[in-house]
């Protein structure tokens, strides 16, 4: 923990968004956008200039988000995430969601032209 507590440079930052309001007055379902019932999103950022904090740049933010993981919901915010892999990707959405977004992939982009930033696959996990 005592690693999580040293932001090793100087652009790193933490954010807590507040995102009640607005986000819980839409239904389930009526969008891509899961998690309604959380009222807030964190945002470990973890950004340097020097080549030479790499390692403990990104060491600090995978020791922070390990430290504060217990205490939330599992979920994730897809705007927020780096490359983590399919699995946080996954949790960016709830069952109905995804399956519906899979479905759109599969049928306007099998080929899978459009896969920069954070991407549901067509053939899905």
């Amino acid at each position: 923990m005592e690693q999580a507590r040293r932001m090793p440079a100087p652009f790193a930052a933490v954010h807590i968004h507040h995102v009640e309001g607005a986000v819980r007055r839409a239904p389930g379902g009526a969008t891509a956008y899961a998690h309604r019932d959380a009222p807030f999103v964190l945002n470990i950022v973890g950004l340097w200039m020097d080549p030479a904090q790499t390692e403990a740049s990104q060491q600090w933010v995978r020791s922070f988000w390990q430290a504060i993981r217990p205490l939330g919901s599992g979920g994730a915010y897809l705007n927020f995430l780096g490359d983590e892999g399919e699995g946080r990707v996954r949790a960016a959405y709830d069952e109905a969601s995804y399956a519906r977004l899979l479905e759109l992939k599969r049928r306007y982009d099998p080929a899978n032209l459009f896969q920069l930033n954070q991407n549901i696959r067509p053939g899905g996990l």
